[in-house]
């Protein structure tokens, strides 16, 4: 549970942004999209090594 301190004067507008900005790091809207469908570990691990040689061609990219 997200506990957002509300200091007197504060517009409510204020609170929410932070109320939000809290909310997204906990990552759990991410988790519950994730969580919709299974996806099988062999999926998971063939995204995650595309994902890897991506990263790494932009990084060998920079430096030539």
């Amino acid at each position: 549970m997200l506990i957002i301190p509300v200091k007197e004067g504060e517009s409510i507008e204020k609170s929410l942004k932070k109320f939000k900005r809290k909310f997204e790091k906990t990552g759990a809207m991410r988790d519950l999209r994730n969580r919709k469908q299974y996806v099988k570990p062999s999926v998971e691990r063939r995204k995650e090594m595309k994902k890897a040689a991506y990263v790494q061609g932009l990084r060998i990219q920079d430096e030539g």
